[in-house]
C-alpha cells in the first residue's frame, strides 16, 4: 500500500489491518468500557517513559497512564464512541494523568490506566466534566500524602490526528502529548482552598497504592535523595 493510499484510511482502519487473528479475537472481546478497563487492568505498568501507539500496547502488553488512555480512546472508538481524552493537572510536585472519556445517556464516565487504585474507571453517571473530574480529587496525591489535583484540560478528539495514524504510530503520541500542553485549561481550586488542604490519611494511602508497581511511583522533586 503506497503512502499516499494510507493517509487517505482511517487511523482505525490501519489498525484494524495490523491486527492477528488473535488480536482481533481478543478485541472483540473488548465489548463494554468496563472490559476495555479491565483489560487495561491486566497489562504491566510501564516503568520508563516511552510513548507507544495503541498497536504497540497491544503487542508488548504493557503501558503508563498516556498511552494506555490512549489506547482505551482508540478501543471505545472501535465502539463507536468518539476518541476523546482528558489530561488531569496536578501541582508541581506530581504527576499528571490521563483519562479516557466516555458519555452514557448523557452522563460522563471514564478509563484509566494507573498506579494507583483509586485513579482509574467512573461509570457514567457525572452530570458534567467537573464533576467527573472532582470524582478524582480525594484518590489523587503523591507519596508525601499531599491531595495534588489542581485543574484539567478541555478534552481531545483524537480524531483530529488521523491523518497521522495515532492508532498505529508512535510518532503521532509525541504530538498527542504537545497538544494536550497546549490545549484550554480549568482550575478547580482557589489559593484559600489549597491552603486548607488536609494530608490523606494513612488508611486511604495505603489503599491506594495496593497493586502499584513501585518501580513506576514518581518520588516528589523536593523529596528525591
Amino acid at each position: 500500500m503506497s503512502d499516499k493510499h494510507k493517509a487517505y484510511m482511517l487511523s482505525s482502519d490501519l489498525f484494524d489491518q495490523e491486527l492477528t487473528k488473535t488480536e482481533k479475537r481478543l478485541l472483540s472481546r473488548l465489548t463494554t468500557p468496563n472490559k476495555i478497563q479491565l483489560f487495561l487492568d491486566d497489562l504491566a505498568y510501564a516503568t520508563e517513559t516511552v510513548y507507544r501507539a495503541p498497536l504497540r500496547v497491544l503487542h508488548e502488553r504493557t503501558c503508563q497512564c498516556f498511552d494506555g488512555a490512549v489506547f482505551a480512546a482508540a478501543m471505545l472508538h472501535r465502539l463507536r464512541y468518539p476518541a476523546l481524552i482528558l489530561n488531569l493537572l496536578p501541582n508541581k510536585r506530581d504527576d499528571d494523568h490521563v483519562l479516557a472519556l466516555f458519555r452514557h445517556n448523557g452522563f460522563w464516565g471514564a478509563i484509566a490506566k494507573s498506579n494507583f487504585s483509586g485513579l482509574r474507571f467512573r461509570d457514567p453517571v457525572y452530570r458534567d466534566l467537573r464533576e467527573l473530574v472532582m470524582s478524582y480529587f480525594e484518590n489523587y496525591y503523591n507519596l508525601n500524602q499531599e491531595k495534588t489535583l489542581r485543574g484539567y484540560t478541555y478534552p481531545l478528539d483524537l480524531k483530529v490526528f488521523d491523518s497521522c495514524s495515532w492508532m498505529t504510530q508512535d510518532e503521532a503520541m509525541e504530538l498527542i502529548s504537545q497538544r494536550l500542553d497546549e490545549i484550554r485549561r480549568v482550575n478547580i481550586l482557589k489559593r484559600p482552598m489549597i491552603s486548607q488542604l488536609s494530608l490523606v490519611d494513612e488508611r486511604s494511602f495505603q489503599s491506594g497504592l495496593y497493586g502499584a508497581n513501585k518501580a513506576g511511583l514518581s518520588i516528589p522533586p523536593w523529596n528525591k535523595s
